[in-house]
């Protein structure tokens, strides 16, 4: 039952609608969902100003609340530790934090009444886009918020897994929905499209697999349309120059239009999902939805999100292999049926709000503890 009178503020994303990435998208599916469950409790949700031409004060039924700061990259940190200072003093009940980087600012959150829910991502600081002073920083991070919330939440039982094996701390394991744009129409596609094409949709980050996804599309004279954000690093401005000339390969610049992004993959003939790291990757759910023949790079990951139904890849010789052998239509079947059981957002808001409301009830003495074993694994003590 919705607590009245209660207030729970929606933290760490770029803000609402969504403009970037997962955590943007849950946060939007999780104000629908408020708003279509009529749900008795406030609901506000922290934006960056600067990624908004225009600062509307309300979305569904949720307020909104702009930082003057961005939400991506060193500048996160400061963002998600004033977001949450803002809820505070706001008068929040309950905080959603999504992702770590904020966590800094937990410990002195430590007795106040605002309890913490916090998302820790998919393992953020192993991706190899970071340096290893920022992989140290977002480890410690991940510590905090698996020491000071209490809930943690991660969007995979490998990640929860993990969560349990390093810290003795137990997670709720909540997935992602993906089903928020299959009613959205058709958009004409552009000229420079070829007839038949693999899909790929990603960060161009190594962990992605990217160079791995285009080698194998060229020796298998496979066309390939592959939408990602090349100038956004040094990486991938390299592999935009080193590919682009090929005839086989569109590479194509971020898509935010949520009916054009969808056609692309209405049309695609093969998905091809290169993620190596995090949990439950949201582009791979929704791809499930559309019923797609998908292969998907062979990690723990991608095999519990796709309840072992896809294809699976190791290499850029084994996926060439298999784009030559073809992808009976069958694997996009069964993994549609999967998708629409297990990764819709009215199912995933459920269950986010459920939890805010146990929190909530529970006095703050019951919130669950990290083990206290006596082992290596204990918070700040060294770590094989």
């Amino acid at each position: 039952m919705a607590q009245a009178g209660k207030h729970i503020a929606i933290l760490g994303t770029v803000g609402v609608p969504a403009c970037y990435g997962g955590f943007e998208t849950l946060a939007e599916q999780l104000a629908r969902y408020h708003a279509k469950a009529q749900r008795a409790e406030r609901l506000t949700i922290t934006c960056s100003a600067p990624a908004f031409a225009a600062h509307p004060p309300r979305f569904a039924n949720a307020d909104l609340k702009y930082l003057p700061l961005r939400a991506n990259g060193a500048e996160s940190v400061p963002y998600d530790m004033l977001s949450l200072a803002q809820a505070r003093t706001n008068g929040a009940d309950l905080a959603l934090l999504l992702g770590v980087s904020g966590a800094l600012a937990l410990p002195m959150l430590a007795g106040a009444k605002m309890r913490i829910v916090a998302h820790v991502d998919g393992q953020e600081w192993r991706r190899a886009k970071w340096s290893p002073a920022a992989r140290r920083f977002l480890k410690m991070c991940e510590r905090l918020a698996v020491r000071h919330a209490d809930a943690v939440i991660a969007d995979s039982p490998a990640i929860a897994d993990d969560l349990w094996a390093r810290y003795g701390r137990r997670a709720e394991v909540i997935t992602y929905g993906g089903d928020q744009a299959l009613h959205v129409a058709d958009a004409p596609l552009p000229n420079i499209l070829p007839k038949e094409f693999a899909l790929a949709i990603c960060r161009v980050e190594p962990e992605n697999n990217v160079e791995m996804i285009l080698q194998a599309c060229l020796s298998a004279r496979k066309p390939l349309v592959f939408v990602g954000n090349w100038e956004a690093s040094r990486y991938g401005r390299t592999l935009r120059e080193r590919y682009r000339q090929h005839p086989h390969l569109t590479l194509l610049d971020p898509i935010y239009d949520t009916a054009l992004l969808q056609t692309l993959r209405r049309h695609a003939s093969l998905y091809l999902h290169g993620h190596s790291a995090g949990g439950t990757n949201p582009s791979l759910v929704e791809m499930m939805h559309v019923g797609c023949a998908t292969l998907a790079f062979d990690c723990a990951f991608n095999r519990l999100t796709t309840f072992g139904s896809a294809t699976y890849f190791t290499d850029a010789r084994d996926l060439s292999r298999l784009l030559l052998a073809g992808v009976p239509n069958a694997n996009g079947q069964a993994l549609q049926r999967l998708a629409q059981h297990h990764y819709k957002w009215d199912h995933i808001g459920g269950q986010y709000f459920d939890l805010f409301d146990r929190v909530c009830a529970e006095p703050a003495a019951q919130k669950s503890k990290m083990s206290s074993r006596n082992d290596p694994r204990r918070f700040f003590l060294p770590r094989p």
